[in-house]
């Protein structure tokens, strides 16, 4: 029997999440000093990641606070926040490559120091074509490139 890959889309459900955990003494400090973390659904990143207008970012960072904020927790969980963001950009990848014109602009997350995601579908290249397209300067100095900030 062959063993086929779950497409993205179906991976963007999970019944189990979202969900608040209790932060363990030994890692609060790690955290911030909190005690609850979220640990968001894929559903939830996506819909802040959806909320992204033309011309705008997001960081990573950003999604993180927004959703503790959201679910009165006091941080959000690094890991399945970032795994989720791969998720939601794999699964936009692949709607479009079925002909969606309206996909989850995954492109406008960037890194919390402005660096692009390689992760993403067709890599920083991608990443940084987008961006380009909607009037953001990518610096390509760098091993990875970044976004040119504002300050």
């Amino acid at each position: 029997m062959m063993h086929t890959r779950k497409p993205w889309h179906e991976k963007m459900d999970n019944p189990d999440l979202p969900k608040i955990v209790q932060i363990p003494p030994r890692m609060r400090k790690r955290f911030g000093g909190g005690t609850t973390m979220l640990v968001p659904s894929p559903r939830d990143v996506d819909a802040v990641i959806r909320g992204v207008r033309k011309g705008h970012l997001i960081s990573v960072g950003e999604i993180r606070r927004y959703l503790a904020g959201k679910y009165s927790a006091d941080v959000t969980c690094p890991l399945t926040t970032g795994i989720f963001i791969r998720i939601a950009a794999e699964a936009a990848n692949e709607a479009a490559q079925e002909g969606a014109s309206r996909i989850t602009p995954y492109w406008r997350v960037i890194k919390d120091d402005g660096s692009l995601n390689p992760k993403f579908p067709g890599g920083v290249e991608a990443q940084a074509e987008r961006l380009r397209d909607e009037g953001h300067a990518i610096d390509t100095s760098r091993k990875i490139p970044r976004v040119v900030l504002e300050r």
